[in-house]
Order: structure tokens, then sequence, then C-alpha cells
């Protein structure tokens, strides 16, 4: 049997915003912390909705969850530095103002006054 009797393979095309979310998505975690997540996150769910509602003419919902879930760790991470930004500005301060950092207290009266 010659491979000419089997009808050619068919693959939808892929959706435009599924790659924009995936590449979003990469971006996210390397040169656009935040608004590269962000992005892929809107544009993945936008992705996702399109090829459901082409009923099989558009491809690539995997790249589109693949973007998705690169987004979500994006802001994921984005959050947890902003926290750990904040503990490590607090930390300090708050031992100041206890009393317990080593060195002269005398910021204590300067960080009370900014702090109120």
């Amino acid at each position: 049997m010659n491979s000419s009797s089997y009808p050619p393979s068919y693959s939808p095309p892929t959706s435009s915003m599924a790659v924009v979310s995936l590449v979003a998505g990469i971006l996210g975690l390397s040169l656009f912390p935040f608004i590269g997540s962000i992005v892929a996150v809107i544009t993945g769910n936008m992705a996702k909705g399109e090829i459901r509602n082409s009923r099989g003419a558009l491809g690539g919902e995997g790249l589109a969850k693949a973007g998705v879930i690169l987004g979500w760790i994006g802001i994921g991470l984005g959050v947890l530095g902003i926290c750990g930004a904040i503990i490590a500005f607090l930390i300090p301060l708050l031992l100041v103002a206890l009393g317990l950092a080593a060195g002269d207290s005398s910021w204590l009266p300067l960080v009370i006054m900014a702090l109120s």
C-alpha cells in the first residue's frame, strides 16, 4: 500500500492570541515581570474562549493554557517579591522603633515622626 492512499492530515491554524499569551508569559518571567504576566493571563483566557467558540477551526489550546499558567506563576512571584520587599523594609523600622537596633538610637524620633 502506498502512502498516497491516506488522506492528508489537517491541523487547524493556531490562534494568534494563544501565541501572544505564551510569549507574554515567558516575558512575564524574564523581561517584563508583572505586566507581561497580567497580559499572559488575559490573552490566554481570551484565546481559550476564541478556540472553544471556533468549534475546531482554531488550535493552540495548549499554548493558551501554558501562557495562563506562566502568567499566574509570574503574578505569584511578583506578589511574593513585593511582600518580601515590604517585610525587608518594615523589619529594620520595627527594630529601630523598639530600640533593638544596634548603634545609636537617635533615629527613633525621626522614624516615629515619619510614620505618623
